[in-house]
């Protein structure tokens, strides 16, 4: 405890505490937008997981749906350590760079896609069948059931849940400094891993903390807000 507070740690914060205020934003940035792009991806496949299964209302080719759900468990079951530095050439290719906040948002989305897949799978299947079978008596289409029906009934559930994906990326987001990924990560990691400066290791974690309980907080204010149930 006493090495916490040595005059040394306070010099090195001190130091460096001009730059926590970009390292924030650079974690914010790479958490936001990684999360964007695996919603992208990831509701259209988590909608397919449910909607393209026998007996859904868009069934699809069983060879499809068996290949679709293997890939998305071989993803997950990757470590993120791991596919970061798989991904390597990767981020290259796409982004001209494999360090950097940049960089990182590839590997963020490789991994976090996937996850974002299984949630939406999950928020889905809690839609009542009632209310679905309702729908295609009245004659509605698979996409109308599914834009209309499925999505909106799944919706603070699916606030939830991209809330839960939110704050698991931005914990991704930390380990990508291992790598040069940038961000408080980086400088916890440089400074708290490498140089045992534990006090600026702290701040940076504490600075996370505050960010996950900001993204908890106002997921579940939109998670209740759109809950129908509490409104009536």
């Amino acid at each position: 405890m006493s090495a916490l507070f040595a005059s040394e740690e306070w010099q090195v914060l001190m130091d460096n505490l001009p730059t926590l205020p970009f390292a924030t934003w650079e974690s914010f940035y790479a958490t936001i937008l990684s999360t964007f792009l695996a919603l992208v991806i990831g509701i259209p496949l988590g909608v397919l997981l449910v909607a393209g299964e026998q007996g859904g209302v868009l069934p699809l080719p069983r060879w499809l749906m068996q290949l679709l759900n293997v890939v998305i468990n071989l993803l997950r079951s990757v470590p993120f350590l791991i596919l970061m530095i798989f991904v390597i050439p990767l981020s290259q290719a796409i982004v001209g760079t494999s360090i950097g906040t940049v960089a990182s948002i590839v590997p963020l989305v490789i991994a976090s896609f996937p996850f974002v897949s299984r949630l939406v799978e999950s928020s889905l299947r809690e839609v009542d069948g009632g209310v679905i079978e309702a729908a295609q008596s009245m004659g509605a289409t698979p996409m109308q059931i599914i834009a209309k029906v499925m999505i909106p009934e799944s919706m603070p559930s699916l606030i939830s849940n991209i809330t839960i994906a939110l704050t698991t990326i931005l914990g991704y987001s930390a380990m990508a400094g291992i790598i040069g990924g940038g961000g408080l990560g980086q400088i916890a990691i440089n400074y708290g891993y490498y140089r045992y400066k534990y006090l600026i290791m702290a701040v940076a974690t504490a600075l996370l903390v505050v960010m996950v309980q900001v993204f908890q907080s106002l997921g579940t204010w939109l998670a209740t807000h759109c809950d129908k149930r509490l409104r009536r």
